[in-house]
């Protein structure tokens, strides 16, 4: 095979993983030499809060994919292998891996697209960097199956609405588009990383510790990190799948497949998923084919992104911008009360004290607590918005926009603005015997499945410390409605 450049670089960003990976594929198959780099870049990671479990995911996750690329280069019998894997830096990436690739002098560095508008900012500037140095950036669709101008309407204009966006992506999808890429054909070309380069740990490794990155440790997480950890939950729900549309609704049921923190920063393949739901759709299995359909969603909000990047900070629906928000003192307490499951309302507050203690919050209640923060709380939305963007660790900037702007009805394809979730009944029919709310909601914990729904209805007993609600939902709705009124029609 001739190979078109000496030595390149391939820049790991949001795909921590060492099979099936667009930018590791073209560039072991066009280069003679290629090392591979995670930043942790400082223009991302300052903002963040000091404990933040997706800097110990992205870490422990490094480890794997460190020890995955020594092993590729060794089985493939690439010159000195043992010395091969994965430099880590710290620092500014637009500073970073220009400076890497002048000092190993490569000619390319491959990466995956990276569509969030900040993403693309950061890449423009890089690659006008790196063209300073020689170097050419080239990058390569990889986080979804259809993106950007790949699924259009017939008169070539993005879609606004989901279910014709999905029926077009179902006829499109076909085995081309699933198909894994290579790595380990090509991988004799991964080199060894000179001693002079990346980061060097206190204990010698070449992986910084939380410390040196100026983090704390974080409650062991719930998610089981790297390609392993994506490869035990997937092994997990293959069993759970053909049930996925009867239980994916009921957060004190193990009914999901977990697997989005592992999308988000790419630790296991969407064409490895969407090729198993797909398979399975077409054997007729009802929960694979819901599956799927979460799979589009995920596509079709980045292709909103990308089309309409206003979204982030904006309605997508301009008009919405005009609905007047509650603010001051009393929005800032309700706001505090709802991020801290204090409402009064057991649902919601189980809910937020998931995502509070463990990163993580069932499909369903992200439906629940956003509607009830926008339409019975009368806050922005975009405060929830930030808020689940600081707390979750499967934080993706597309599919929280566009689940958010879905609740407030300010979205492509929402729903309608006078569509206002009963906290009540949501609780009643989704949690009915009070199992999820039990175990976020001790203090409840003693009351009856009937009871724990609306607690304030009886006598709470010895849960003195449960507050009332902080709200009538009725009256909620009311304003609701006429504070929706200057959009309607």
């Amino acid at each position: 095979m001739t190979t078109q450049f000496d030595s390149a670089l391939v820049w790991f960003r949001r795909d921590l993983r060492s099979t099936d990976h667009a930018a590791l594929h073209y560039a072991l198959k066009q280069a003679r030499r290629v090392w591979c780099v995670f930043v942790f870049d400082t223009d991302i990671l300052d903002p963040l809060p000091r404990a933040d479990r997706r800097v110990v995911f992205i870490r422990d996750s490094l480890v794997e994919l460190d020890d995955a690329l020594r092993q590729l280069a060794t089985e493939r019998e690439a010159p000195h292998a043992e010395h091969a894997g994965l430099i880590v830096l710290h620092g500014s990436a637009l500073t970073e891996i220009p400076r890497l690739a002048q000092q190993l002098g490569v000619q390319a560095v491959f990466a995956n697209h990276d569509d969030e508008p900040d993403a693309l900012v950061r890449d423009a500037k890089v690659r006008g960097k790196l063209s300073d140095v020689g170097a050419a950036l080239f990058t390569s669709k990889d986080h979804v199956i259809f993106e950007r101008n790949e699924i259009l309407t017939g008169n070539d204009t993005p879609y606004g609405v989901f279910t014709p966006y999905k029926n077009n992506w179902l006829k499109k999808i076909d085995e081309f588009y699933v198909k894994a890429y290579p790595v380990a054909s090509h991988a004799q070309h991964l080199a060894a990383i000179p001693a002079d380069v990346g980061m060097k740990a206190a204990n010698g490794s070449r992986l910084p510790s939380l410390g040196e990155l100026g983090f704390e440790a974080t409650d062991a997480l719930k998610v089981p990190a790297g390609m392993s950890g994506a490869q035990a939950l997937l092994d997990d729900f293959l069993e759970r799948m053909d049930q996925y549309r009867d239980t994916r609704d009921f957060p004190g049921v193990k009914g999901p497949s977990y697997l989005s923190t592992h999308l988000r920063f790419g630790t296991v393949s969407i064409r490895l998923l969407a090729k198993l739901a797909w398979d399975r759709s077409k054997a007729g299995s009802a929960g694979a084919q819901t599956w799927l359909s979460e799979l589009i969603w995920r596509d079709f909000y980045h292709q909103v992104m990308h089309h309409h990047p206003h979204v982030i900070g904006h309605s997508f629906k301009r008009e919405y911008d005009k609905i007047k928000w509650l603010h001051g003192a009393k929005a800032e307490a309700r706001f505090a009360a709802w991020c801290g499951g204090r409402t009064g309302y057991p649902l919601v507050d189980a809910a937020m004290r998931q995502i509070n203690q463990t990163g993580y919050m069932h499909n369903r209640l992200r439906m629940v607590v956003a509607s009830f923060l926008i339409k019975d709380l009368g806050i922005d939305w975009r405060w929830g918005e930030r808020y689940f963007a600081e707390k979750l660790l499967d934080f993706d900037l597309a599919a929280n926009n566009g689940g958010w702007q879905w609740a407030a009805s300010t979205g492509c394809d929402a729903q309608p603005y006078f569509r206002i979730f009963n906290p009540i009944n949501q609780s009643q029919k989704f949690d009915g015997a009070g199992k999820f709310i039990r175990r976020y909601v001790p203090e409840l914990a003693h009351l009856s499945d009937k009871a724990i729904h609306a607690p304030w209805q009886g006598d709470l007993g010895d849960a003195v410390d449960y507050p009332a609600p902080i709200v009538q939902h009725d009256e909620a709705r009311a304003e609701t409605l006429a504070r929706y009124a200057v959009v309607k029609g």
